[in-house]
């Protein structure tokens, strides 16, 4: 039997999110603002506030919708297919954009604007590909609880290879943001109908696990540093730049898809909810690089913790979860995390 949720342990969710994403939209108020002239500014922020609010509703949607995809308790495509085909809208998207607006094929290019993003392409393509032979060496719990510990790697590579200089308070903001993500991971929400009351979340990691996820968070923070360095230096319309990044990321994960084929179709396993995930993950793709290029990693970083909220409310909507003491610890600490990086002076 699955237990009711109290009424008024469900109101804090959407205010304690709205909340916190407020705080990152009118920090960053200032950067989107400063992309455009007066008159046109107030409409540049709203357009950058819906990005952020349409950022965290896909990153929070993410595991809700794979679990709807599954079937008898399992994913039946291809991950490396999801990869490819994600890769291919953002290119799609792209190349639409670029002959919507005209004015940005008369850029001058050569090779040195194109080749920096291939090795972009491949550490994302090597990073999607770890995430997989990791889950050989530890359980899925454990995956999700020391995957947080990239939000540390992201900041200590954005400080050193943008020369951003964090003041105390905003490392302290970084370390609850972690902590956020441990909490809510470790044990924010919990199924009634599958666990008692006794027993509690093993976690489960050999020798070989730990330095596989240690190289994956180097990985993930190099990657992401890495492209928004490209994107900053580089005098290109966005839209050009987009357009390398997903060139070369189709090509490197088209080649590993064939290369880890087991002979199933392409398309094997596809349904409705798989398009979802393929749309709305090359949305949030063509997103984050407009944060990275006109904000910063730092702000991508609090985007992906606020998200956890949208995905508690998913959660609780479609699979009937119960929130813990852990989900609120994460709010608290999402909210102080805010706080001292964004308002402190």
């Amino acid at each position: 039997m699955i237990l009711p949720l109290v009424r008024t342990r469900c109101y804090p969710l959407p205010f304690a999110g709205i909340h916190c994403l407020m705080g990152i939209i009118i920090a960053n108020g200032s950067a989107a603002g400063s992309l455009l002239s007066s008159p046109t500014r107030g409409l540049k922020r709203v357009l950058w506030a819906l990005m952020l609010v349409m950022s965290v509703a896909i990153y929070g949607s993410h595991a809700p919708l794979l679990t709807l995809c599954k079937v008898d308790g399992k994913i039946p495509f291809s991950a490396s297919s999801v990869v490819v085909l994600t890769e291919l809208t953002k290119l799609v998207l792209s190349i639409s954009l670029l002959i919507w607006d005209r004015r940005q094929l008369g850029v001058s290019l050569s090779w040195c604007h194109a080749a920096p993003f291939a090795l972009s392409a491949l550490l994302y393509a090597a990073n999607n590909n770890l995430v997989v032979h990791m889950q050989l060496f530890m359980d899925p719990s454990t995956y999700q609880v020391l995957s947080n510990l990239k939000i540390g790697s992201t900041a200590l590579l954005y400080s050193m290879f943008l020369h951003q200089r964090l003041s105390l308070h905003k490392w302290l903001a970084l370390f609850l943001l972690t902590a956020a993500g441990v909490s809510y991971t470790y044990g924010g929400l919990q199924d009634l109908q599958h666990s008692s009351s006794s027993s509690e979340m093993q976690l489960h990691v050999t020798l070989i696990g730990l330095l596989l996820i240690s190289v994956y968070c180097l990985i993930s923070g190099l990657s992401a540093v890495y492209t928004e360095v490209i994107l900053k230096t580089q005098d290109l319309p966005l839209t050009l730049q987009n357009l390398f990044l997903y060139f070369f990321g189709v090509l490197l994960n088209l080649i590993v898809h064939l290369l880890s084929s087991n002979g199933a179709g392409f398309l094997d396993g596809f349904s409705f909810w798989v398009l979802v995930i393929v749309v709305s993950q090359a949305l949030n793709g063509l997103i984050m690089s407009v944060v990275m290029k006109h904000s910063s990693n730092i702000t991508r970083l609090f985007v992906i913790s606020c998200s956890m909220l949208v995905n508690a409310l998913l959660s609780i909507l479609l699979f009937s979860l119960q929130l813990t003491a852990f989900f609120f610890l994460a709010v608290l600490l999402i909210g102080l995390a805010v706080h001292l990086y964004y308002g402190v002076k």
